[in-house]
C-alpha cells in the first residue's frame, strides 16, 4: 500500500499549467488517481499519475502516448472518457473523466453475489462499452471489476482502456496487482501473451461468474497456481456455487470462458446479442432471485447437481431445466431427513407403502420432463440451417453455433467471393436438421492465384518443372544475349517473378547466349567523332586520349586504332590516336639577309625555300619573303624568297 504522504504529494499542485490537483482518490498497481480541476474548463476530472518506475521508461511512455490517443477516440455513454495525457516535470498523466460512484469491486466486496437482473444489467453495459471498442479495433486486455465504475445514478462505465497493453512489457512484482490482473485472463495470454477481441469477451464472462456467485472462478496462493487453471481447467459452472441459479446463466458464462478462443462468441457485440437472448428467456423470478449459497456454505458434490447444469445454451430449454432441477435435487435438508432411515427402507416404503403413487407420478413427471427437453430442447429437438452465405467466417461461426450446430470448417477459392466470406453451407441453409448435425462451412479463400516462381539462372528444364509445380505453364522460349547469365540459362521470364497468375497461366522463357559478340570495325584517316559514336554504340569503351601531330592525317581524324578488327565483347576498350593536324611553327623574319644565310634559317625552322631572283639577283640580298615572316605556318610550307 502507498503511503499518504505519496499519495497526497501532489495535492495543491498545478499540473501542465492546467489541472489543479484537490484531492487524493485512489491508488492502483500502475498509477495513482486523483480528483482535480480543469481551470481551462472549470470542470472537476479524474487525473491519473503514472508510478514513476513507469514515468522513467521511455518505451513505457511512448506506448502510454499511443494508447492514450487510441483511448481517447472511443466515445460512448459507457465508456470513461478521455480528454488529455501529458508531462510535467516527471509527472505522466490522462485526464479522464471523473465519475463519482463505486467500482464493480467495491459493490461485490460490499455486497456479495448479485441478483441475476442487476449482474446482466451491468454486464449488459460493460458489452456495449467493449463493442465499441472492438469496432474501433481497440481491445481493453484487462477487463475487471476494479475497471468497471457504478455511477450514483446507476450507469455502468468501463475504464482504462488501451492501458494494459502499454504497460505490458513492465515488470511489477506487486503481489496484489498480479494476482488481481492474472484472475481474468484469457488462457491465449497466459500461454502465448497475445490478446485479441476474444479475450476482453473471456474476462467478461468471468466478471459475470463473479457478480452471479460473489467470488472469482479461480484463486490460489500465486499468480501461477491461478495461471495454470485458466490453461487447463474449465469455469466452474455459476450454480455450483449458487443452486438456485438457472441453467441458461451457467450456459451464458461457459460460451464465453470456453478455453479455446474459437468457440467463445466472435467479440463483444456477439456476446451482447447472447447475452439479451437469454435474458429475454428468463423468468422475472429467475432474475429477481436473491442469491442462495449452499446452506453449510460449501460448494456443492457434483452428484449433487441436476445433469441440466452445465449444459450450453438452449439444452435445456430453460422451463425444463428448472423442472428437472427441482425433482432431481431437492434441497439438502430434505435429504438429510430423508437420511434418517436405511435408504433401501425409504424407498421400499415409497414403492409398497401408501405414498406409492406420488413417487410413481414424480418418476412419470420426471421422465416426461426429460422426454419434453430431449425433443424440445435437446439432442432430440430439430433446428433450421441459418443462411450464412456471404457472411464473415466468424459471423458465420456464431450464427451456426447458436442454432446448435457443430461447424465443420472448410475452404475454397473463388473468383467472385472475397477471401474470409462463407461461400457455401451442406446442409444448405434454411434445411430443418437435427441439433449437434455437422454443418460443413466453405469459406472462400478469395481468388486462386499463383506467384512466379524466380526462374533466373535456372536451366530450361528446370524451370518448367518449377512452374508445373506452381501450377502454371511454359510459354514462348526464346533466346537473347546476356552480359550476366551464362549461357544456356534462363535469363529473364514474362511475366516476372512474383507476379500472381491464374492456374495454367503461360510463362514465357528467355535463355541467354551469353554475351553478345561485336566486330570491331576500322576508323584509320576516318573522323574521330565517327568512330567514337559507333563505338560507344557498339557497347565498347572508346580510349582517345592520345593526340598527335600529322602531315599526312587531317586534324581530327584516326591517325591509328587498337584494335582495327576482330571480335570483342560488352564493355571491352578501343584505343584511338587522333591527329592534331600538322605541326604548326613561326616563319623567321629574313628579309635583308644574304640568300643562303636566308634559305639555312628557314630550313632550320623546317620549312622548304624556294628562290626567285629580281633581275638576276646581283646582289644576293633577300628583298622579301612569302608567307612573310612571323606568320604561323605548318612545318614543311614552302617560303618564297625575292632576292635582288
Amino acid at each position: 500500500m502507498v503511503s499518504s504522504a505519496v499519495n497526497d504529494s501532489l495535492v495543491g499542485r498545478e499540473l501542465d499549467a492546467r489541472y489543479r490537483v484537490m484531492s487524493h482518490l485512489a491508488d492502483g498497481g500502475m498509477a495513482t488517481v486523483y480528483v482535480a480541476m480543469d481551470t481551462r474548463l472549470d470542470r472537476e476530472i479524474a487525473l491519473k499519475v503514472m508510478r514513476p518506475h513507469l514515468a522513467d521508461d521511455d518505451a513505457f511512455v511512448s506506448r502510454f502516448r499511443r494508447e492514450a490517443r487510441s483511448a481517447a477516440r472511443l466515445s460512448h455513454p459507457n465508456v470513461v472518457a478521455v480528454f488529455d495525457q501529458g508531462e510535467d516535470a516527471g509527472q505522466v498523466f490522462l485526464a479522464m473523466e471523473y465519475v463519482p460512484g463505486h467500482t464493480l469491486r467495491q459493490v461485490l466486496t460490499d455486497e456479495g453475489a448479485l441478483t441475476p437482473r442487476a449482474a446482466l444489467d451491468i454486464l449488459d453495459s460493460m458489452l456495449q462499452a467493449l463493442a465499441a471498442a472492438h469496432r474501433a479495433g481497440i481491445v481493453h486486455r484487462d477487463v475487471k471489476p476494479e475497471n468497471v465504475i457504478l455511477r450514483e445514478d446507476g450507469v455502468v462505465k468501463v475504464a482504462d482502456f488501451g492501458l494494459a497493453r502499454a504497460v505490458t512489457s513492465q515488470s511489477n512484482t506487486s503481489t496484489g496487482m498480479i494476482l488481481g490482473t492474472v484472475a481474468y485472463l484469457s488462457p491465449e495470454q497466459v500461454e502465448r501473451s497475445i490478446a485479441d477481441v476474444r479475450s476482453d469477451v473471456y474476462a467478461a464472462g468471468l466478471v459475470l461468474y463473479e457478480m452471479l456467485t460473489g467470488e472469482k472462478a479461480f484463486t490460489g496462493e500465486t499468480p501461477i497456481q491461478i495461471a495454470y487453471q485458466h490453461v487447463h481447467g474449465a469455469v466452474p459452472t455459476p450454480s455450483s456455487r449458487i443452486p438456485t441459479l438457472s441453467p441458461a446463466l451457467d450456459a451464458l458464462v461457459a460460451s464465453a470462458t470456453a478455453r479455446d478462443p474459437d468457440r467463445r462468441p466472435a467479440d463483444a457485440d456477439a456476446y451482447l446479442a447472447e447475452v439479451r437472448r437469454v435474458r429475454s428467456k428468463l423468468t422475472p423470478a429467475e432474475l429477481d432471485q436473491r442469491p442462495q449459497s449452499h446452506p453449510n456454505g460449501t460448494r456443492i458434490a457434483t452428484g449433487e447437481l441436476s445433469r441440466t447444469a452445465a449444459l450450453p445454451l438452449g439444452q435445456p430449454s430453460d422451463a425444463v431445466a428448472v423442472a428437472a432441477a427441482s425433482v432431481a435435487a431437492p434441497p439438502r435438508e430434505s435429504r438429510r431427513q430423508a437420511q434418517g432411515t436405511g435408504s433401501d427402507d425409504r424407498v421400499r416404503g415409497l414403492l409398497s407403502g401408501p405414498g406409492r403413487w406420488p413417487a410413481i407420478a414424480v418418476g412419470v413427471l420426471l421422465v416426461a420432463a426429460l422426454l419434453a427437453w430431449f425433443f424440445l430442447a435437446g439432442p432430440g429437438a430439430s433446428t433450421r440451417v441459418p443462411n450464412v452465405v456471404g457472411k464473415t467466417a466468424a459471423v458465420a461461426k456464431t450464427q451456426l453455433e447458436a442454432a446448435h450446430l457443430r461447424v465443420d470448417p472448410a475452404d475454397a477459392f473463388s473468383e467472385k467471393v472475397p477471401k474470409g466470406v462463407v461461400i457455401s453451407t451442406d446442409p444448405a441453409g434454411g434445411r430443418e436438421v437435427g441439433r449437434s448435425t455437422k454443418v460443413t462451412m466453405t469459406v472462400s479463400l478469395g481468388p486462386e492465384r499463383y506467384a512466379v516462381p524466380s526462374l533466373i539462372g535456372h536451366s530450361p528444364a528446370d524451370a518448367q518443372t518449377m512452374l508445373t509445380q506452381a501450377k502454371l505453364a511454359v510459354g514462348n522460349l526464346t533466346e537473347d544475349y546476356s552480359e550476366k547469365v551464362t549461357v544456356g540459362l534462363v535469363m529473364a521470364s514474362n511475366p516476372g517473378e512474383g507476379k500472381l497468375l491464374k492456374p495454367g497461366t503461360a510463362v514465357d522463357i528467355v535463355v541467354s547466349k551469353g554475351r553478345q559478340p561485336i566486330e570491331v570495325q576500322d576508323f584509320t584517316g576516318k573522323p574521330a567523332d565517327d568512330a567514337v559514336k559507333w563505338i560507344t554504340d557498339a557497347g565498347l569503351k572508346v580510349k582517345a586520349d592520345d593526340q598527335q601531330w600529322s602531315d599526312t592525317v587531317p586534324k581530327g581524324s584516326v591517325i591509328s586504332q587498337d584494335p582495327t578488327s576482330g571480335i570483342r565483347y560488352r564493355g571491352d576498350t578501343v584505343t584511338l590516336v587522333v591527329s592534331k593536324g600538322p605541326e604548326v611553327a613561326t616563319v623567321p623574319n629574313v628579309a635583308g639577309k644574304n640568300e643562303n644565310d636566308a634559305k639555312k634559317i628557314l630550313e632550320d625552322a623546317g620549312f622548304q625555300v624556294k628562290i626567285e631572283r629580281f633581275m638576276g639577283g646581283i646582289f644576293g640580298t633577300v628583298r622579301s619573303q612569302d608567307p612573310p615572316g612571323d606568320s604561323q605556318q605548318p612545318k614543311g610550307t614552302t617560303i618564297t624568297l625575292i632576292v635582288v
